[in-house]
């Protein structure tokens, strides 16, 4: 039987493109786009993707119980995190005056544009395109160069309140984690989905990953 990938559709995220990545690495699982709990719960693995404002992200989920069965997902099954999937977990988000998240990691999403390092070197707000990730070993990383290149989109960035949970940084004007993993799950700023060869390196390893560090 083959193994199954729930990739949770709460109607805020790039799931056509995940989706594609996620067959292209792993023909033989079962991809699965889908916002029904129990194919979620029933899957080998789980991805929560997002794209777009952090607010809406969170209200749409806790409408649809998404929180709740990311809640459960993530006591007994390897689950990723991806860009806003990522900012989702931490605690609290600056974002639109301030936003409660799920607390899956402790720590804060800052916003760039404020950071005075970002406004003298005049840096775009988002941060845009390619940039190298350093990394701190953990089996998601397999076979990928420390430094190599992944893309990012976003305006936020995670300060992540264990620096033990990091598993890669990068540096945008400020420095800012850019993979947080804690037991099974591993989650991500940049999208792997839309970083070539490294990126579906990552998909890969996480879809053949047990969720043991």
């Amino acid at each position: 039987m083959s193994k199954r990938c729930a990739v949770i559709d709460y109607g805020m995220g790039n799931l056509h493109s995940a989706h594609g990545a996620l067959q292209h690495v792993a023909p033989d699982t079962e991809v699965l786009v889908t916002r029904d709990p129990e194919q979620i719960l029933s899957a080998d693995h789980v991805v929560l993707p997002g794209v777009g404002a952090i607010r809406d992200c969170m209200a749409e989920m806790r409408a649809q119980g998404i929180d709740q069965v990311v809640e459960e997902v993530r006591r007994s099954k390897p689950l990723l995190g991806i860009c806003v999937g990522l900012q989702s977990m931490l605690q609290h988000s600056a974002e639109n005056g301030g936003v409660e998240g799920m607390g899956l990691f402790a720590g804060e999403v800052k916003f760039f544009a404020e950071q005075p390092e970002v406004q003298q070197q005049q840096l775009k707000v988002p941060h845009m395109g390619w940039n190298q990730v350093q990394q701190e070993a953990h089996p998601l990383w397999h076979g990928i160069a420390d430094n190599s290149r992944f893309y990012f989109v976003h305006s936020y960035y995670v300060e992540a309140g264990d620096p033990q949970q990091v598993m890669g940084r990068c540096h945008y004007g400020v420095s800012f984690d850019a993979a947080l993993a804690q037991d099974n799950v591993f989650a991500v700023q940049f999208h792997p989905e839309k970083s070539h060869n490294a990126g579906l390196a990552l998909l890969k390893n996480f879809l053949a990953w047990d969720g043991q560090a």
